[in-house]
């Protein structure tokens, strides 16, 4: 490689580390404020569940609109269109005293997350073949920092600050951060995604035998992403309503699941060149979902006699579940762009537009759940979920 090429790399490398910084910050930053949105708009938690499904449709759709354009224009100029609508939806749904209100933020936040996630991902793939190592996983680190801190401020200024100036602060300081790290990341004229309309491995099917392993890889990474979504949008709200712990302390599960995937992802790129992307998936999946589930079946009863114990138990629960899950979805990314046959931002999108949804659609899923039985049992939901990620690792093939 020239000296030229690695220097742009390396550039758009550290411009892209910023990108997913802020990406987490934005995406994460109501998590804290989740039980006083809710409140503020009048809803119980099968209602906010309900509510949560508009995101899904959101984040559908940008993921399936964003593999087309990021082969047609670029990944650039996505992430460029991106960074417009994430913010913009976080400030909506700070705004929010109405649940439509929360239903139109929600939808523009999932939109431009998705569509940012991909052309981001889609990115991340070809810097990492430029530079010729594995930096992947550091991406997704640098999205879980962002996710930590923000959480972490969410949590420290929740007795002093409304949710409505905290989102709406979060949102408007970030769009402007956005701005100088995307103007470092690979034109369309470098990044190899800027392909045109005539390509015909940009054309394919939605079912068929060509795309078996990408529906194999979305199911598992669907797994993956449902039990994430699922520790950020409820486990304040199992900490608050069912164990029993206060403003600030019932964040604590989702800043100790965001500071383990920190963690896990920092080291995953050591991990993905060790075990490979199929242990590492076939790893985490199990630690993850036998450590969560465990965590909330002991810690829950627990915290009427033992409150102090029960808080450190079910946050170990959550530490597992971060662990495992975090080189998850840069090992089935991986493995998707490396599909022969098919252009790596469609492959990208396809098992993204599969595992996104999860994302969005475990929380709606387990709300629902809980408004039937109770969360701590509903939360065995995700804790399946994420066994059957760990399970779905055999389509990945090294």
């Amino acid at each position: 490689m020239s000296t030229d090429l690695l220097a742009i790399a390396s550039r758009a490398r550290a411009g892209l580390l910023a990108t997913f910084f802020f990406m987490g910050v934005v995406s994460m930053a109501w998590v804290a404020r989740i039980p006083e949105i809710r409140d503020a708009n009048g809803l119980n938690n099968g209602q906010l569940g309900l509510i949560l499904i508009s995101s899904t449709v959101g984040a559908i759709l940008g993921a399936q609109l964003a593999g087309r354009l990021v082969h047609t224009y670029g990944t650039q100029a996505v992430i460029r269109i991106a960074i417009f609508i994430m913010p913009l939806g976080l400030i909506l749904m700070g705004l929010s005293s109405s649940p439509i209100t929360l239903i139109f933020g929600l939808f523009i936040m999932g939109l431009g997350y998705s569509s940012m996630d991909i052309a981001s991902n889609t990115q991340a793939v070809v810097i990492e073949k430029l530079l010729g190592r594995r930096v992947m996983s550091s991406f997704h680190a640098m999205w879980s920092t962002g996710a930590f801190a923000t959480t972490v401020l969410g949590g420290a200024i929740a007795k002093y600050v409304s949710p409505r100036d905290n989102l709406v602060g979060v949102g408007i300081v970030c769009f402007f951060l956005f701005i100088p790290a995307v103007r470092m990341l690979l034109s369309s004229d470098q990044d190899e995604h800027s392909g045109g309309e005539d390509e015909t491995d940009a054309k394919i099917p939605f079912f068929g035998k060509s795309v078996l392993p990408l529906w194999g890889m979305g199911i598992g990474l669907l797994g993956g992403l449902i039990a994430e979504g699922a520790a950020s949008d409820w486990g304040a709200i199992l900490l608050r309503d069912d164990m029993g712990y206060g403003i600030g302390v019932n964040a604590s599960a989702f800043a100790v699941f965001s500071l383990a995937m920190i963690t896990s992802r920092f080291l995953g790129d050591r991990a993905l060149d060790h075990f490979g992307p199929r242990k590492t998936v076939l790893y985490g999946g199990y630690l993850g979902g036998i450590g969560l589930g465990a965590g909330i079946a002991i810690g829950v009863p627990l915290s009427d006699s033992q409150p102090i114990l029960a808080l450190i138990i079910v946050n170990i629960g959550f530490a597992c579940a971060g662990l495992g899950i975090g080189p998850m979805f840069p090992a089935y990314i991986l493995a998707a762009s490396e599909v022969p046959g098919i252009a790596s931002s469609i492959a990208i999108a396809r098992v993204g537009v599969i595992g996104i949804a999860g994302y969005f659609i475990g929380p709606s899923v387990t709300g629902a759940l809980a408004q039937v039985l109770t969360l701590p049992v509903a939360m065995m939901y995700p804790v399946l979920m994420l066994l059957l990620a760990g399970y779905q690792s055999h389509i990945i093939k090294k």
